[in-house]
């Protein structure tokens, strides 16, 4: 349903579709110590972040290029162990290592080892024929359509594995789309390209990568499981009462490099995740980092240190095109948005979240990155803000205490269709569709793509509205996908935690399922992966 009655609209804007376009008053200069957005601190936005999601542990680091000019710890990176999250701390990057993989194939590339047009049956023998025509260039896409071998009913990933062992759990599996046509994320592919960086430069991948990014960038903080004995400092504190002791007789355990624990979320309470083996995420996820090592890296992938020629880092640091044609915001697990220069990599590994964002343009050069040791959680919107204490211009404009904004990777017609799509599927009924745009132009004005998306589950909002009433002129629940004057698409819905404010709903469970199913929707809808 589209309306044209413009008192209709700008209706539903009123009840409660809380859209605060002010900018914040201070924009932080480079090198401004006052670091805050919309009156929040930085320090206080993760503490809240972390109570919020049940995080013990997280460490941060910012890059403002070519300095990294603040890591903090916080929390307890093991609970058990009571270890704190510090600057040496090392956390499971999961699929991050997407983007070191990445660079490792463009090294061997500027070798003249690898064609990134060639089929990976060049590289790795024995495929099923269906994947002989796969090219490099795809497999870096994730434009291949495999299947991906996590989600096999047989796969652990705790145990260990030969990538042939891999390969098998999903040889049999049909494409899910004809190669070159479409983007689905797979750990599959970066297994296939890990087997060819093993074939082609002679190395084991751990030799690769460590040789090839590890050591050139002196990235002491960066390794596998398997080289916890050599390079980590593990003082065994379950032996002495739950206290450091070694640190007095040997400065290597001072500011020790230690690994977190992991852990998810099950039925409210963190519990215990054994993490993934680097065999059984290999190429696709098996790096273990600190916070300041991830920005070391990051640092290093704006020249040419890692990567010689810029045309190969741009060719796996912009949107890609695919064989039909297709441009899209994506490529080697990171993705693009209309921010200028922007672009970010999530990693989510068993009992781990990883993220960091890069604002590239020369005007900006801010990064966040964020690690914790709780599985699953989309440390996206936190990263953007803490970004925005730096620079307010790299946020939305929206007040995150009124309004969760997300930045989309599409445009605006593209996420509205991807969002009625995934509500749909989430068994979700949509009420209303409308294109304040077209009502604007109806009307004689002018106004960038703004749409607004009612949906709702009516189970949900019967409880809330039994409890109190008056929470009906919020709901159904109200989502708006517009774009800013710097040609950014937004998507934005009023603060669940202010609704229960406003009208006294003290149920939690609910409350707390909405904002996760909206959260998810929205991400799902603005994201290529």
């Amino acid at each position: 349903m589209k309306t044209s009655s413009i008192s209709l609209a700008a209706a539903v804007v009123s009840l409660g579709m809380a859209l605060s376009f002010a900018s914040p008053s201070i924009y932080a200069a480079r090198g401004d110590a006052r670091l805050e957005y919309y009156g929040q601190s930085i320090d206080t936005m993760i503490a809240d972040f972390m109570q919020e999601k049940h995080i013990s542990g997280m460490t941060m680091a910012i890059v403002e290029a070519p300095y990294i000019p603040r890591v903090a710890g916080y929390g307890e990176s093991d609970t058990t162990k009571k270890l704190l999250a510090s600057q040496g701390t090392l956390w499971n990057i999961g699929p991050i290592t997407q983007g070191y993989t990445a660079a490792a194939v463009m090294q061997l590339v500027e070798a003249g080892k690898m064609d990134l047009h060639a089929p990976i049956s060049n590289y790795v023998k024995g495929l099923p024929s269906a994947w002989s025509k796969l090219t490099v260039m795809q497999l870096l896409q994730h434009a291949t359509g495999l299947a991906d071998y996590r989600q096999a009913p047989a796969y652990d990933a705790t145990r260990e594995y030969q990538p042939q062992q891999l390969l098998d759990l999903v040889k049999d599996d049909k494409l899910t789309f004809k190669p070159g046509t479409a983007v689905a994320q797979s750990a599959t592919n970066f297994l296939l390209l890990g087997m060819a960086i093993e074939a082609t430069s002679g190395m084991s991948y751990h030799d690769f990568i460590w040789n090839g990014q590890i050591k050139p960038l002196n990235l002491t903080h960066t390794m596998f499981i398997e080289d916890f004995p050599a390079h980590a400092a593990i003082d065994p504190v379950e032996k002495t009462g739950m206290r450091h002791h070694m640190f007095t007789t040997d400065g290597h355990y001072i500011n020790p490099v230690e690994p977190a624990a992991g852990y998810r979320l099950v039925d409210g309470k963190l519990t215990d995740a054994p993490p993934a083996t680097s065999s059984s995420s290999f190429a696709f996820g098996s790096l273990w980092a600190s916070a300041e090592d991830v920005s070391t890296w990051d640092i290093g992938l704006a020249g040419n240190e890692v990567i010689k020629e810029a045309a190969h880092r741009d060719l796996i640091y912009k949107p890609t095109r695919l064989d039909n044609g297709t441009v899209v915001p994506a490529m080697a697990g990171w993705q693009f948005t209309r921010h200028k220069g922007f672009m970010d990599i999530k990693g989510n590994a068993p009992g781990y979240s990883a993220y960091l964002s890069r604002f590239t343009d020369p005007d900006e050069l801010v990064c966040v990155t964020l690690l914790a040791n709780t599985e699953g959680v989309d440390l996206t919107d936190l990263a953007r803000r803490i970004a925005s204490a730096y620079d307010a211009r790299l946020g939305s404009g929206n007040d995150p205490a009124q309004t969760s904004t997300y930045e989309s990777v599409f445009g605006v017609k593209e996420t509205v269709a991807r969002l009625e799509k995934n509500i749909k599927a989430a068994n979700g009924q949509i009420f209303a569709h409308f294109d304040h745009q077209m009502n604007a132009q109806q009307a004689g004005l002018t106004m960038r793509p703004t749409e607004v998306i009612v949906f709702g589950n009516p189970a949900a909002g019967t409880r809330l509205m039994q409890a109190q009433p008056g929470i009906a002129s919020e709901l159904p629940l109200r989502v708006a996908v517009w774009e800013d004057e710097r040609g950014r698409t937004w998507v934005s819905y009023t603060n669940f935690d202010r609704i229960a404010e406003r009208y006294g709903i003290h149920d939690a469970k609910t409350i707390a399922a909405m904002k996760a199913g909206v959260a998810e929707l929205v991400r799902k809808s603005s994201s290529a992966y």
